[in-house]
């Protein structure tokens, strides 16, 4: 989940118009704090400009994946894509609308001078045709690595202006003890919901290495503070010090919330893999002008993915419109067009999780002789290795009974049944999912057949998160299915 890496030579002169039109973006006390990082990542801005015609020619398809493409928009059918009130659309939709996304790399990532070195070097490589010996790393796996974790935990605290910080404390404290429920919450405390909402999503799913610390705790050296500037935005891995996530207007969703994080604690963007031609074709004549070099991938010698395939479901994967010049114009097709609106996700996948335990070493806690035994592509979960995390659609301690709550168990007969089920609240905004699991079963031997049966047309969005259904049938279960 990582991205190409350049050899940034920090030398070469931003031009002070473009610099200046970024940093004015960037309000109060954290300019300065910032302005070391912005000139970096506009210095890559820069280069990549420069790198134009280079990064044109990594994007061009070869005769052979040029008719496969074409064979598979003739099976795709026409998705216009609806407009939401009060919703700003995807993370690069919402950046670009502020007047950051173009000068971050790739849409909502600021660098440090090391990851903007790597990146240029990577497309020096890719260009020239030679590859240097370099040490692999997937998130941010490299001599710096250590470094870049947040070892003692992750500390955090909002700071969206003084008038309301103790507001959004108060609020993401009770939020976090759960003992009560929300009223009222003012528009400026949404983020602080979500990002709330997220952190204590991700500290279920990760071991004690990874602490999601509550906020309020000025002591540590090492600190997130969580800004409401313009656009979504974070660094990728600890800096050290303090460092700022943006959650501005229109990011103010736990989906966008766990993606900035996932940036924050270590990782890249799916698309960005070198393997993702096997898995997706770019189709760089539908890229907006000026966002190609956002398309840009790793090469083998940089990129580790700890034995994951592509996941398609993944929470750092942007959507198949991405970046695109006009809203239904498709720029990242799947190989497997069934997963055409699986692309921008809002839903932390379980590969996601998986990665994140791996990348923090949490796996390490649980021995295997003395851990559960789990079924279908489940792990030991690190704070209690006697019980598994699952993939969707599977629970129990060891991942082979149906998740609780809505759903049930069925039996499929010769004959048709029907299944009915509504879910949702109406037009009620909502920041948690509801999922429903049906598990259906067949004798040996046999197999079942669903056929879906006027459903409801639903709102078409990239990453159905609205709305959607999952049908596991691929033999691997720890993949996003469709």
């Amino acid at each position: 989940m990582r991205i190409f890496f350049l050899c940034l030579l920090l030398v070469v002169g931003v031009d002070g118009g473009i610099f200046k039109d970024l940093i004015d973006k960037i309000k109060g006390s954290i300019k300065t704090k910032l302005q070391k990082d912005l000139n970096v990542t506009l210095n890559l801005y820069k280069k990549l400009k420069e790198y134009g015609s280079k990064v044109k020619n990594m994007l061009k398809l070869t005769p052979k994946m040029l008719k496969s493409l074409k064979e598979k928009l003739k099976k795709v059918r026409l998705i216009v894509r609806d407009k939401i009130a009060g919703d700003d659309g995807s993370i690069d939709e919402i950046n670009e609308k502020s007047g950051v996304g173009e000068y971050l790399y790739q849409g909502d990532m600021i660098l440090s001078e090391k990851q903007a070195e790597e990146i240029l070097e990577n497309i020096e490589e890719e260009t020239s045709g030679g590859a240097r010996n370099r040490t692999k790393r997937q998130a941010f796996k490299d001599s710096s690595y250590s470094r870049k974790l947040w070892s003692q935990g992750v500390t955090y605290f909002f700071d969206y202006g003084t008038s309301e910080y103790r507001t959004h404390v108060a609020d993401c404290r009770r939020f976090s003890l759960k003992q009560q429920k929300y009223g009222k919450i003012t528009p400026a405390s949404i983020s602080t919901v979500a990002v709330a909402k997220a952190l204590l999503y991700l500290k279920k799913k990760i071991s004690k290495r990874l602490k999601i610390l509550v906020p309020g705790i000025f002591t540590a050296n090492d600190r997130l503070r969580v800004v409401a500037q313009d656009g979504c935005w974070s660094y990728v891995g600890k800096n050290g010090g303090e460092q700022s996530l943006s959650l501005g207007r229109g990011c103010e969703h736990v989906g966008v919330a766990v993606h900035e994080l996932g940036h924050a604690l270590g990782f890249f963007h799916t698309m960005s893999r070198y393997d993702r031609d096997a898995y997706i074709t770019v189709i760089e004549r539908n890229i907006k002008s000026g966002w190609r070099d956002q398309f840009t991938k790793e090469s083998p010698q940089t990129n580790y993915n700890y034995g994951f395939g592509y996941d398609y479901g993944s929470v750092m994967h942007y959507g198949s419109h991405s970046a695109a010049m006009s809203r239904n114009l498709i720029t990242m097709m799947p190989n497997d067009k069934n997963y055409l609106e699986t692309l921008g996700s809002h839903i932390l996948s379980f590969i996601d999780i998986f990665m994140m335990n791996e990348h923090y070493g949490c796996r390490k806690k649980c021995k295997p002789e003395f851990s559960a035994k789990c079924k279908n592509g489940g792990f030991p979960h690190p704070r209690n290795c006697s019980r598994c995390i699952c993939p969707s659609g599977y629970g129990g301690a060891l991942c082979n009974e149906r998740p609780h709550g809505c759903g049930a168990e069925l039996q499929a007969t010769s004959n048709w049944q029907k299944l009915q089920d509504t879910l949702g609240f109406g037009r009620e905004i909502r920041e948690d999912f509801e999922f429903c699991n049906y598990w259906i079963k067949s004798p040996d031997h046999s197999q079942i057949e669903v056929k879906i049966v006027n459903p409801p047309k639903g709102v078409a969005v990239d990453g159905c998160y609205l709305a959607g259904v999952e049908i596991k049938t691929n033999r691997d279960q720890t993949h996003t299915g469709y």
